[in-house]
């Protein structure tokens, strides 16, 4: 489980006050070590495998706020038969770590954020994985939807995991660049439902996903990236792939009345989805333009929704548990939806923090990844002045739900009902909704726009999939 180890120093030299730290005792825990290597020493004039030093371990470190590194310590020995036992013996143990993947299928968006990706990839991810020894099958998207398609019908059972390098432009402006990722999650969903011989069209009880899925961010915003490891840090977001930290998360399906739209992450619906819409339309802006842009129009055009939300608050086993000691639960307790009516400039539903650079404390502070519930969070009707305070409260300190106007719930479903017969006058802003038509609503689901003319369903699955990442407790 460790190894531990003492520096071989020479007799003690005359006054030398360092030589007792020197000779101190070290260890490191197995877990750590992610490869293990034989250290040679070549010679241009030398032939065959050169000259042994010793082996060298590579190990994962923990750094302050989340970050992870990776390092080396080498054992110089020069015997070929004691290094031999110790290097045979140190990939034994390493076989032994099962939640470790030996392939890994690489979906790479070459256009996501400044079309860095392909470059962070090569420079900074694939060493790391060759020499962890991952193997690696690398796909780039040509367009969207592409990653969908592949996953849906390709056959991924000879791979461990799935790794993920993609983000969208930083026109995602609240959840971020997230969308090819919650792409890859949803066709994983959809081919565990199809491997289990269940219908898509309509899904009341999913299936888990039968592949973990691993993020590397390489982008401005990385929402989903950022609430699994606390920070969106390239080399992190490896590490913890290659050490095969597993975290269990907590996913959304989004449907109508008759039809299944998506599985996702978190949305929002009201400014939200306008401000989406208004940047999906502006894309021959550059990104940071069409955001500002979006967030500017949006806010100047600023209408609230009639709409009517209905919620049923989630019951945790402990509180169930409580009520069933006090003798207070009805029957159907847990079944008691309630209900808000009224003008709602914005709705949001997170079943993840969805930490990012504009919202350090996550858009949704209170939720966890699987906590088994999501945030519901209502902006009502308010002057735009307050509303704007409201979003700069993101990112600072302060609480950015203590408004009169700004409620928050905990809840495992939600059912979205706008109450107009269409959505607001397009031509008084053309572009507000993008391209929808006339009966259709926007929403922003993980950063993809999604338009609906009809009540939307919104409801949490514990534990529906496996992402790569370190535990928010830990965070």
């Amino acid at each position: 489980r460790a190894l531990r180890w003492r520096p071989i120093q020479p007799e003690r030299p005359a006054g030398d006050s360092k030589y007792d730290v020197l000779c101190k005792e070290e260890f490191i825990e197995l877990k750590d070590i992610f490869s293990v290597k034989l250290k040679r020493r070549y010679s241009v004039k030398q032939q065959g495998s050169g000259t042994l030093l010793g082996i060298t371990l590579f190990i994962c470190l923990k750094k302050e706020q989340n970050k992870l590194k990776d390092s080396t310590l080498d054992l110089i020995n020069l015997s070929e038969d004691h290094c031999d036992v110790w290097f045979k013996q140190f990939k034994k143990i390493l076989a032994g770590f099962a939640n470790r993947p030996k392939s890994l299928k690489i979906i790479l968006n070459p256009q996501s954020h400044k079309k860095e990706a392909t470059q962070v990839y090569y420079e900074k991810v694939e060493p790391l994985l060759r020499t962890a020894g991952i193997k690696t099958d690398v796909t780039i998207t040509e367009y969207e939807g592409h990653a969908l398609s592949l996953l849906k019908e390709c056959e991924l059972q000879e791979f461990d995991g799935c790794c993920i390098l993609s983000v969208l432009f930083s026109s995602v402006v609240c959840v971020g660049g997230d969308g090819s990722a919650s792409e890859i999650a949803h066709a994983l969903l959809l081919r565990a439902q199809k491997n289990a011989g269940k219908e898509t069209d309509r899904i009341l009880t999913p299936v888990r996903a039968e592949l973990p899925l691993g993020l590397i961010p390489a982008g401005s915003t990385n929402v989903l990236a950022h609430s699994l490891h606390g920070i969106p840090h390239v080399v992190t977001a490896t590490l913890h792939i290659i050490m095969g930290h597993i975290q269990p998360v907590d996913v959304c399906t989004f449907s109508t009345t008759d039809k299944f739209l998506r599985f996702g992450f978190s949305a929002m619906f009201g400014f939200g989805g306008r401000t989406l819409a208004l940047a999906e339309k502006h894309r021959w802006m550059s990104p940071n333009q069409r955001r500002d842009f979006a967030i500017i129009k949006a806010l100047a055009k600023l209408k609230p929704e009639d709409c009517e939300i209905s919620f049923l608050p989630f019951i945790s086993s402990q509180d169930l548990q409580e009520r069933k000691v006090e003798g207070s639960p009805k029957s159907g307790d847990k079944d008691q939806w309630q209900t808000i009516q009224g003008q709602i400039l914005n709705v949001s539903i997170m079943a993840i923090p969805c930490l990012c650079s504009v919202a350090p404390r996550g858009l949704a502070p209170n939720t966890r990844l699987n906590n088994g519930s999501m945030a519901l969070i209502i902006a009502r009707n308010t002057s735009r002045p307050e509303f704007i305070k409201h979003l700069k409260r993101y990112a600072s300190v302060k609480n950015q739900f203590n408004f009169p106007f700004v409620e928050t719930y905990t809840v495992e479903e939600v059912k979205v009902r706008p109450r107009t017969n269409s959505a607001p006058n397009l031509e008084e802003d053309a572009g507000r909704h993008a391209a929808a038509s006339e009966n259709n609503f926007p929403w922003n689901v993980d950063g993809d726009l999604v338009e609906v003319a009809s009540e939307v369903h919104v409801k949490l699955h514990p534990r529906l999939i496996n992402l790569y990442g370190g535990s928010m407790e830990e965070m």
